[in-house]
This record gives C-alpha cells, structure tokens and sequence, in this order.
C-alpha cells in the first residue's frame, strides 16, 4: 500500500475515544455512617439531587449546567 504524504512507516493512527478513563471516585462524596447517608457537598438547584456541586475557593459550581453560586465575603 503506498504511503501518503506525511506519514511515517509503521506509524499506526489512534482510535477517537482509546483514552482510558479514571474512577470518578463518587465515594467521597457521601459520609456513610450506619443506615444513614449524608451527602457532603450542595447540589444542583438547576440539575436537581444527584449532581454535585463543586467547592471553589470563591464560588460552588456545577459540572454539568455550569450553574454559579459565588459566596459572600
């Protein structure tokens, strides 16, 4: 097969999507003690329960709408 211009021999393409994916790690998002499940971080008022917010220095923040709450000083 002839090569095309800029390629390198034995130079294999990637696939779209071959990027190994880490653990989202869900786990520390909630204290577990006996029965009771206490979720530490806000959630979305725009998403609803089940998506987090994110705790910035200045502001908390959703991951998924990119809802902002800043805080107050």
């Amino acid at each position: 097969m002839a090569k095309k211009e800029g390629e390198k021999a034995g130079a294999e393409k990637k696939k779209a999507g071959s990027k190994k994916s880490s653990s989202r790690k869900v786990y520390t998002l909630y204290d577990i003690s006996g029965p009771e499940l206490k979720r530490k971080n806000q959630s979305c008022p725009k998403c609803g329960p089940g998506f987090f917010m994110a705790i910035h220095k200045n502001r908390s923040s959703c991951g998924k709408c990119s809802y902002t709450e800043f805080k107050k000083e």
